[in-house]
């Protein structure tokens, strides 16, 4: 049986990385997401639906569009794999009748158009980032969770005031903006699906993996980057290790 749900995953995790490729390539364009279809970016020509098979028709094509040869960026065959891995990691570590695999699953599938847009474009889309909030309230309001409501009202209430707080501290001090918006909507929206236990452990972990790719990479200290990469890059990994059950919890939370 658990052969069975893996290959269903990885089925429903690659259509879904498929429309996630959508996202990650029309939202920072501002363009719908529903129409027009399937089409080239370079000639703008139709993909017909056997010729937009996840992962399939990547690899057989080559990574080219079949009428004009323009290549197709490598993060689309990376998406459609990564997705179904997580789903697929998410249902070994919580089982598929759980509450927290729904609830994880659906996070991770907003994170993954947030990392690639974020790395991308340096921007986070609220039509991402805002719905998670309310997402993130609701599940803990569900029975089954790991988080109650009142800890993620608190946690969520606690990193939006902070962080606006140090957004503007910043600016005053240094008259330039040092955390972008996108970035306070989505560790708010996290610290609800995590609770105030979990949120130090998830920023640590995204700050560390910012500081080594910042050292290695960028170097430049006016030079900025973007962070909304790896917090939701932090957010998949501890959802993924179920890290929270190690968290104590406040009884009252």
């Amino acid at each position: 049986m658990t052969a069975i749900i893996i290959i269903l995953l990885a089925v429903l995790g690659a259509a879904l990385g498929s429309f996630l490729n959508v996202l990650i390539y029309r939202l920072p364009r501002k363009e719908s997401i529903i129409f027009p279809g399937s089409h080239c970016s370079e000639c703008d020509k139709a993909i017909p639906f056997y010729l937009n098979i996840p992962i399939v028709s990547y690899i057989m094509l080559g990574g080219k569009c079949k009428y004009c040869q323009a290549k197709v960026h490598w993060h689309h065959l990376l998406v459609e794999i990564i997705t179904p891995l997580i789903l697929i990691g998410l249902f070994l570590q919580y089982g598929l009748l759980n509450l927290l695999f729904l609830k994880y699953a659906i996070m991770a599938l907003f994170m993954i158009p947030i990392f690639f847009i974020d790395a991308f474009h340096q921007i986070i889309p609220h039509k991402l980032s805002i719905p998670l909030i309310p997402l993130g309230l609701l599940f803990a309001f569900l029975p089954g969770g790991d988080v109650g409501i009142i800890d993620a009202l608190i946690s969520a209430g606690i990193i939006f005031v902070f962080l606006v707080f140090l957004a503007y501290a910043y600016r005053f001090a240094r008259k330039v903006d040092g955390i972008g918006g996108g970035d306070i909507w989505l560790l708010t929206a996290i610290a609800g699906f995590f609770g105030l236990m979990s949120m130090p452990y998830v920023i640590l972990f995204a700050a560390l993996l910012g500081i080594i790719y910042f050292l290695i990479f960028v170097r430049d200290k006016s030079q900025g980057f973007a962070f909304g990469t790896f917090i939701a890059f932090a957010a998949v990994a501890w959802a993924l290790l179920g890290a929270a059950q190690f968290v104590i919890n406040i009884p009252f939370l």
